[in-house]
């Protein structure tokens, strides 16, 4: 079936960045109902581990809402009590997602069970293993909210699974299966707990949906948070299979809930909502996390920025072209320089290690709103300076923009 509607690339960017929540003005004092407004149309935040600047999933709220309290996300996603709004499960990787979206989440957590797609090595040490699976499971039952290293022997040795504890693997089996959840973080360490402890139980009296309507749902939340994205940029968003996605998406189109679309220089054919409302354009400057939503699929990055983006942390010092971990700069409606930036805590500064600059290059406005935004973020992690460690030439004008707001 031909696409009927046409996106310039322009618009395309556009739906992009209104759908991601760049198009808004940043509330005057964030609070909860802002960051949870803000993740439900997101659909999930990436964890990860990496904390150079900051843990990662603190990132895309700063990026759109501006300065706020992580304490806000913090009691969202591993408090007890009505504070709680979100829970930890495998969306795009390890992530935090809406408790509203806990049902869609169920035919993964079936699959799992049964040992199928990614979980085919998890369930065969679930098997092997029955012994330790139980023992776990009744420490968790017995004692709630526990850790892998509170019930590590290091005795039971895992094989040839990382360096993972016996136990260490139960559980992941175990919150995999959705027989365990996250009740809480200890430092970065998962806590585990059963579900009717965690989730709330009117989450978990609800009917489930089936494979197929729980896999329509995720693509029709990926298309509202991405705006317009081909087959594979949809199906990334929830780490869907092919096989699952390209069936779920004609069905949605058959429905009607999504149409068929082009984007000027795409070679597939994409998709997006009906009657999308293109922005006349969009004002916005922010850093990002390189696991943010908006660019976490680099190859769309690609098409939709002209931006190529790899993360270099794992990269030999040598042979990193931007360095260890860069931050894309946004700047209205697009992608305008990379900096490799450090939380340097002791020392209480926020270093920039690097600036490299997209072509055609920040003009002084842009290159003022960079400076503004390293300042903001500075604040924000509680760092008294912004240090310039790079002799670029960027780095020299950036240095003077940081002067006329005061920031340095």
């Amino acid at each position: 079936m031909p696409a009927t509607v046409s996106f310039s690339l322009k618009q395309a960017r556009r739906l992009a960045l209104a759908a991601q929540g760049f198009n808004g003005r940043q509330p005057p004092t964030v609070k909860a109902a802002h960051v949870n407004r803000l993740i439900e149309r997101l659909g999930l935040l990436q964890i990860d581990s990496v904390n150079a600047v900051v843990r990662s999933h603190y990132l895309p709220l700063f990026s759109r809402l501006g300065a706020y309290s992580a304490d806000l996300l913090d009691q969202a996603a591993w408090s007890s009590g009505r504070r709680r709004t979100l829970f930890e499960y495998w969306g795009h990787e390890a992530s935090l997602l809406p408790l509203s979206m806990y049902p869609l989440m169920a035919w993964r957590m079936q699959r799992a069970r049964r040992g199928e797609d990614i979980y085919q090595q998890l369930a065969k040490f679930g098997r092997e293993q029955q012994d330790v699976v139980r023992r776990v499971l009744s420490s968790v039952e017995e004692q709630g909210a526990l850790g892998a290293g509170s019930l590590s022997t290091r005795e039971d040795k895992a094989g040839p699974w990382w360096d993972w504890s016996a136990e260490k693997h139960a559980l992941e089996w175990l919150f995999a299966a959705g027989e365990v959840t996250v009740a809480g973080r200890r430092g970065f360490e998962r806590l585990y707990d059963l579900p009717e402890r965690v989730i709330p139980s009117s989450i978990l009296q609800q009917a489930l949906p089936d494979e197929a309507e729980a896999q329509r749902e995720l693509l029709l939340h990926a298309v509202q948070a991405l705006g317009v994205g081909t087959e594979k940029d949809l199906r990334d968003y929830f780490r869907l299979n092919p096989a699952d996605a390209r069936p779920r998406l004609a069905e949605l189109v058959e429905a009607g809930q999504l149409q068929r679309c082009e984007v000027a220089g795409w070679l597939q054919i994409a998709y997006c909502l009906p009657e999308p409302k293109v922005p006349r354009k969009v004002v916005a400057s922010a850093l990002l996390s390189p696991f943010d939503s908006l660019i976490w699929e680099r190859s769309r990055t690609e098409r939709l920025f002209d931006f190529r983006y790899r993360l270099e942390i794992y990269t030999p010092q040598d042979k990193r072209v931007y360095g260890y971990y860069v931050l894309p700069f946004l700047h209205n409606e697009r992608i305008a320089a990379r900096v490799d930036l450090r939380s340097e805590r002791a020392a209480g500064q926020l270093a920039v290690h690097a600036v490299h600059e997209e072509e055609p290059g920040l003009d002084e406005e842009g290159m003022l709103a960079l400076a503004l935004n390293l300042r903001q973020m500075a604040d924000w992690l509680g760092l008294t300076r912004v240090q310039l460690n790079c002799p670029r030439e960027s780095a020299a004008r950036l240095r003077v923009a940081l002067a006329e707001i005061g920031g340095v």
